[in-house]
């Protein structure tokens, strides 16, 4: 058709037109026109066949309103709520190691002892300087009452009686002296056998037994308490934002402590530090929080993630990420709706998104009660393309048990 088109109109053309100019003009000119026509043509059938394709087979969710917390997490490391250094307060031979490293210890249990015999022979001297400051006293008292009673006769001078008094004074404080002494050293030799400060797990033995180890500064071992266990994390000023605010042991709701395995510590948290202001280094609030850890499946120095709860968010959705599209304009979901000749079509609703929950998004905006979120088949929808819907997994389920109920009732 286009063939024969183009030669009846060339014709014309020779027998109108003798100028080989505008003969070349009047070719270029047809030719464009015969070219649209053909153009036309293809964009005709196109639509044609798009008219002509099935609807897309996609699975739906019928979103509901729903109640979430509001939660932030954050990466976390646990820590002994008290952790203590064993050093000896008196030096010399360790002679014997009293505990099993590793193992639980109680407080006031022998760990250590160190070699007692010089310190259990400075209690006998000190002992024996002060048996003999007590017989000073004792004469020096007997000396005084035997003076004054001559002083009353006239028999003695009153700088003897004096003198006498002033002994009995030197004896005394002598004597508190020497209690002081033999307290010392009754210390000494009792800090010989090295105790447990507190309760907890026990470190590595950091020395040999027959090592000299010096007062308050050999580091034999250390105790780490792990139950109550503390848990130290830090939140940026966004995800403080998204609480509410500043965290205080007022504003906190509940903590959870997810542990490496993904699974959650069964015993709920309490926060026991709150930094009062923002780190100027890092732009975090420094905060801990405590746990009750007595089947000790938590150890220190292990790395968790802690979930702060502040309250709860009504009247939002929730939908699989998978489902939550990020264009030019942000996020959006597609969602199955009648179009104005009553096809169910794939209409793009721009959505705010919250935070997860589990492998949810929190939708805050852009939905409503009913919905139906297009979940599957995502790559292949297209804005206003045609489809066919089908409740998904939970959502199907969830609606024949409510039509069973309702035909039961």
């Amino acid at each position: 058709m286009f063939i024969m088109l183009y030669k009846k109109i060339g014709v014309e053309i020779v027998l109108n037109i003798h100028n080989r100019t505008g003969l070349i003009k009047c070719l270029l000119l047809n030719t464009v026109a015969v070219l649209t026509l053909a153009s036309c043509d293809g964009q005709a059938d196109a639509a044609a066949k798009q008219q002509a394709m099935p609807p897309m087979p996609v699975s739906v969710l019928a979103v509901q309103s729903t109640t979430v917390p509001i939660s932030a997490e954050a990466v976390a490391q646990t820590e002994g709520a008290k952790e203590v250094e064993i050093r000896p307060r008196v030096g010399g031979i360790l002679l014997k190691k009293l505990f099993e490293e590793g193992a639980e210890i109680k407080a006031g249990q022998p760990m250590f002892l160190v070699d007692p015999v010089p310190y259990q022979m400075a209690v006998s001297q000190a002992r024996a300087q002060h048996a003999r400051q007590k017989a000073r006293i004792v004469q020096t008292s007997r000396e005084s009452e035997r003076l004054k009673k001559l002083l009353e006769t006239k028999s003695i001078s009153q700088r003897e009686y004096d003198n006498a008094v002033s002994d009995h004074a030197m004896a005394d404080a002598s004597l508190q002296e020497s209690n002081a002494v033999l307290h010392e050293a009754q210390l000494n030799l009792s800090y010989a056998k090295v105790k447990a400060p507190v309760s907890g797990m026990a470190g590595r033995f950091l020395y040999s037994e027959g090592a000299l180890v010096n007062a308050n500064t050999s580091l034999l071992t250390t105790i780490v308490q792990t139950s109550p266990i503390w848990v130290r994390f830090s939140l940026s000023d966004s995800e403080l934002a998204q609480l509410g605010g500043m965290l205080t042991s007022e504003t906190v709701k509940g903590i959870t402590l997810v542990l490496p395995n993904g699974t959650e510590h069964p015993e709920s948290g309490r926060l026991n530090f709150s930094a009062s202001q923002i780190d100027p280094r890092l732009g975090t609030q420094q905060l801990r929080a405590e746990f009750d850890n007595a089947d000790k499946t938590l150890i220190p120095g292990q790395f968790v993630r802690i979930r702060v709860t502040t309250g709860n968010l009504d009247g939002v959705f929730l939908v699989p990420q998978t489902a939550v599209l990020t264009g030019d304009q942000g996020k959006f979901v597609y969602v199955a709706e009648k179009d104005k000749d009553g096809k169910t079509v794939a209409v793009v609703h721009p959505v705010k998104a919250g935070d997860w929950q589990g492998k949810n998004w929190v939708i805050l905006d852009g939905l409503k009660q009913g919905d139906k979120v297009i979940v599957d088949n995502l790559i292949k929808v297209r804005p206003s393309a045609a489809v066919t819907p089908k409740l998904a997994g939970n959502n199907a389920a969830n609606t024949q048990n409510k039509s069973a109920s309702s035909k039961v009732m």
